[in-house]
């Protein structure tokens, strides 16, 4: 049954096989998947954090390789969840027309839109997962508070997965893609405390970074890995919830009225 085009989402258990067909899919090269994802931040890590390291001993009295290694898997679940929510879904969508026969079967649109963001956000997740066993075997992260860090990652993917699809639903090619990671994404990574402290910004970019979802995940993230509460979690919680619902309601709008003209 098709939903109205300014609808609330419908929400239902189908979604889940379309997600299981993602995941069986995806099982089949599952250790290039994961390795392709932890390999640029792991990289980062080990430039950054060891070669400017060097010369930056601490941060805010906390070794500067935690502080970067608590920022970066924050980027990497935005990478991650962005590039299956962008890249893989409209290859899903548009070239193999995956939709088109999950569209033929007893399905709503609401159902695969709500798949892939959940499909999007379990795929980050698994290298975030992957990242934190390397952070593990480097000394980082090593408290009880890290496994409240898992929820979030998963969270943070969510987000990152509707915001994705908000683009997906709008964009004639690949191409397109190439203006939101280089015009939306890279800008956010330098304004979200990954690789400095958002207090080195100007004041008038301090407003701008509290308010964006990679700067509320890197500071609900980062105080728990290094074994601390976040301040302010309610507020960061509040914000990754409005950019998840508000992307995610936003991307099945659009979607239906690209699909269900």
């Amino acid at each position: 049954m098709r939903a109205t085009s300014y609808g609330l989402p419908v929400f239902s258990m189908r979604f889940f096989p379309i997600w299981r067909r993602n995941f069986l899919v995806w099982k089949k090269l599952a250790v290039a998947s994961v390795l392709g994802n932890i390999a640029d931040p792991l990289i980062t890590l080990i430039a950054f954090g060891y070669g400017l390291g060097s010369l930056l001993q601490n941060v805010n009295g906390i070794p500067y390789i935690h502080f970067l290694a608590s920022g970066s898997i924050c980027m990497s679940i935005m990478m991650a969840s962005s590039f299956e929510a962008l890249y893989s879904a409209f290859s899903r969508m548009h070239v193999q027309k995956t939709w088109d026969a999950l569209l033929n079967a007893p399905l709503a649109l609401d159902d695969v839109v709500l798949a892939e963001m959940l499909w999007a956000a379990t795929k980050a997740l698994f290298s975030g997962v992957a990242i934190l066993g390397v952070m593990f075997t480097l000394g980082i992260g090593l408290h009880p508070h890290t496994l409240l860090v898992l929820p979030l990652l998963f969270l943070v993917g969510m987000t990152f997965a509707s915001l994705g699809l908000v683009i997906n639903a709008i964009a004639n090619g690949y191409e397109f893609f190439t203006y939101y990671f280089t015009l939306v994404l890279t800008p956010m990574i330098f304004l979200s405390g990954v690789y400095y402290p958002i207090a080195q910004l100007p004041p008038w970019l301090q407003v701008i970074s509290h308010l964006l979802p990679l700067s509320a995940a890197v500071a609900l993230v980062r105080p728990l890995i290094l074994g601390e509460w976040p301040a302010s979690a309610l507020v960061n919680l509040a914000i990754l919830l409005v950019y998840c619902v508000g992307g995610f309601y936003a991307a099945t709008l659009l979607t239906r009225r690209r699909l269900l003209k």
